[in-house]
């Protein structure tokens, strides 16, 4: 188990220096960290938002890695299995606007044929995006007294990543595909929240696992956080985050990605069944990776804080691999 500290109050990521605050080490169960990152070259920043419907599951990223900006919408059709990935590279990643503040600002990129756009105040959050025959508009409204998990993970006073994951949002709006519209249900339908901050090694690999259900949602994390003392590991109840302070095992075959995953340790047991397996590619010289990531159903439990096994039997969700050389 780790011993964490809970940050209660807001907090700057940096130092004046640019080296990590160390006060800012922690987690906490709101947005609290200024993510006041200084220099060039290794800053890493994004916004990813997953969403998954009864008929479709959608990805949307914005990213600043300083050197480039990297752009994404997906989309998989749950019936037809169907897909639609459009991907962005653009120089310098000019004209990125990314905040230091998740939940507050105006997220934008353009850029290579996808335009995103995220507004972000204290009712919700709105995405707009467009790229490859597919149009994105959708409302995911604030839940008053509603937890997310932020993270600040250390390897040392020069490289460190603050996440907040925000699993399960409820989300309503509509998809265009190819000129069909689609509107999403705010029944049955969830949204997720990536955003990152933070100054990476150059070679890193991380796997992640997000899933949802009504008035329950998981969110489990692996190997780039393994030894730091510091995890991105919890479950959800009616909003209610529960922390988990333990670097888990997985355990899945890389030769076949769609058979069942098992993450387990202590507080955490869990069963991942995929449905359907979407690989990304990058490769630019200095900036490549590798993402295998898993569409499927959970099951399972996780242990609440006063000790109960919260089941989670019938979440939908992801679970992934990914390596990258940025």
């Amino acid at each position: 188990m780790t011993h964490e500290i809970q940050i209660t109050e807001p907090v700057d990521l940096c130092l004046p220096d640019g080296r990590l605050n160390p006060a800012a080490v922690g987690w906490s169960r709101k947005p609290l960290h200024r993510s006041n990152l200084r220099g060039w070259g290794r800053n890493k920043r994004w916004e990813y938002w997953g969403v998954v419907t009864p008929a479709h599951i959608l990805g949307v990223v914005a990213s600043s890695l300083d050197y480039a900006g990297v752009n994404s919408l997906y989309l998989l059709d749950r019936v037809s299995g169907k897909e639609i990935a459009v991907d962005a590279t653009v120089p310098l990643a000019r004209g990125a606007v990314l905040p230091d503040r998740s939940g507050t600002g105006r997220v934008s990129v353009s850029g290579g044929g996808v335009t995103i756009d995220i507004d972000q105040n204290p009712e919700g959050t709105t995405v707009r995006a467009h790229g490859g025959g597919l149009e994105v508009d959708l409302s995911m409204p604030s839940v008053e007294g509603r937890d997310s998990l932020g993270v600040v993970v250390a390897w040392s006073r020069s490289r460190f990543q603050y996440t907040v994951k925000d699993v399960g949002r409820p989300v309503h709006g509509r998809l265009v595909v190819n000129g069909v519209e689609h509107v999403i249900p705010e029944r049955g339908a969830y949204a997720t929240l990536d955003h990152g901050r933070g100054r990476w090694p150059y070679s890193a690999t991380w796997n992640w696992a997000a899933g949802a259900d009504g008035d329950r949602a998981v969110q489990l994390g692996g190997k780039w956080t393994d030894g730091t003392g510091n995890t991105e590991n919890g479950v959800f109840e009616e909003g209610r985050l529960h922390k988990i302070g333990a670097d888990l095992r997985w355990e899945y075959d890389r030769g076949d990605w769609l058979k069942p995953w098992r993450i387990t340790g202590q507080g955490v047991d869990v069963t991942f069944e995929p449905f359907h397996e979407r690989v990304s590619r990058t490769s630019l010289g200095v900036v490549a990776g590798e993402t295998h990531q898993c569409f499927g159903r959970f099951s399972g439990w996780a242990r609440a804080s006063d000790g109960r096994k919260i089941d989670l039997d019938g979440l939908t969700g992801w679970a992934e691999e990914s390596h990258n050389r940025w």
